[in-house]
Order: structure tokens, then C-alpha cells, then sequence
């Protein structure tokens, strides 16, 4: 899944983009509450870690801005205050969750795997689809009760599919699922994905859609 992190503490922002991008995950990091209301306005995300204590525009101030366009976009919110009525005025202003300073690695991905399923509409943590099992906790894969042993840019691109079954997902969407600002895409990357993909599990599993992207069909009943 594709994270942005927006944490004015360089150290701590630094720390957790490399550690979510080592667990598997594409995330980004910005400093500012401004620089994060425009990458939202620009660019696809599957969830947001959010600071309260930014410059400028506050986390609580984002939020709410975010909230008012209708965006469902899960949120975390991640910080040093610890008193009540700060975690109420967080979740009153729409965040999803709340992890307080200082916190465990495991537990804020455990955390932001959960607010995104819910978001994305399952609770488990296995999403089957068809002959396909993926367990969103471990990145394990399984085609007809058999391992599929994946990349991590195959897991995050079939995860994505998967979670967007009978839907078209453009190009530029699964790109940007899968790279994180910084990372340079050579022009064929997707391709090569995709027909790993098809090799490892099943020629017909994923489909092109000309000139718009590709998709995986949701399977009949």
C-alpha cells in the first residue's frame, strides 16, 4: 500500500519511511501540513500517518480540510499529546485511529493494515479472491492451496488489483501503488510486473484494458 507520512521531526519522519518501505510498503514523507493538502490533491494514497503538532497548517487543520471534501482517505493520527481531549478532538475531526509517541513499528503498520481494510471494505486479514488467498499480515500468496512465492512490487501490484476487483486501474494509479517519490520508473517496469504475475499465477488472471490500465475480474458465484 501506498503511505503518506507528514512528521515535522526529520528523524522520526526519516525513520518511519524507511522502515514501512522495508516492511514492503511505498511511503512517502512530507514536513508540512501545506505540502501534504497538495500532495493529496494530486496524487493517489491508501492511508495517512499525520503528525498533530505541524507548522503552519496543523494536523487537526488538514484533517478537517481533508474531511470537508468527502475524502474517506484512512488516517492515523500519530503524536506526542497524550491528554483526552486531544484524542477526542482528533477522532471527532475524522481520524480513523490514534498511536501515541513513542510507539512500536510492528503496531503502527498492524494499525494502518487494519484502518485500510476496513476502508476498503473486508476485516480479515485474508483476502481470497477466486483460487488466489493473500494475507494481507504476513504478504504471504496462495493459488489453488499452493505458495506463490512474489516480489515485493508483485505482491503490492496484485494486493492492489485484488483489492480493486472489477474495477479498471489506470496505469499512472498502479505506478504510483508501487513507487514512492525518488524511485525512478523505467517505461516497461509495469509490464514486466503484470507478466510475472501472469506466469507465477494464471495467464487470464489479469486483464489489459486498452488504453486505460488493467483490472482483475471479481469472480461469479
Amino acid at each position: 500500500m501506498r503511505i503518506l507520512i507528514v512528521e515535522d521531526d526529520r528523524l522520526l519522519g526519516d525513520g518511519i519511511t524507511r522502515a514501512l518501505t522495508k516492511m514492503g510498503d511505498s511511503a512517502d514523507w512530507l514536513t508540512t501540513g501545506e505540502e501534504a493538502w497538495h500532495a493529496l490533491q494530486l496524487e493517489h494514497f491508501d492511508c495517512l500517518v499525520l503528525d498533530l503538532g505541524l507548522p503552519g497548517m496543523d494536523g487537526l487543520s488538514l484533517l478537517r480540510q481533508l474531511r470537508k471534501t468527502g475524502s474517506a482517505l484512512p488516517v492515523l493520527i500519530l503524536t506526542a499529546r497524550d491528554a483526552i481531549e486531544d484524542r477526542i478532538a482528533g477522532l471527532d475531526a475524522g481520524a480513523d485511529d490514534y498511536l501515541l509517541k513513542p510507539f512500536d513499528l510492528a503496531e503502527l503498520r498492524a494499525r494502518l493494515r487494519a484502518v485500510t481494510r476496513r476502508y476498503k471494505g473486508y476485516s480479515d486479514t485474508l483476502l481470497e479472491l477466486g483460487d488466489i488467498s493473500i494475507d494481507t499480515q504476513s504478504q504471504g500468496v496462495s493459488y489453488q492451496g499452493q505458495p506463490v512465492s512474489l516480489s515485493r512490487r508483485e505482491y503490492g501490484l496484485l494486493l492492489a488489483l485484488a483489492e480493486n476487483a472489477g474495477k479498471v486501474l489506470s496505469r499512472s494509479r498502479l505506478e504510483e501503488s508501487l513507487y514512492g517519490w525518488g524511485n525512478e520508473v523505467e517505461s516497461n517496469s509495469l509490464e514486466v510486473h503484470v507478466h510475472h504475475l501472469r506466469k507465477k499465477l494464471n495467464n487470464s488472471l489479469i486483464r489489459t484494458v486498452r488504453g486505460v490500465g488493467y483490472m482483475m475480474d471479481k469472480p461469479t458465484l
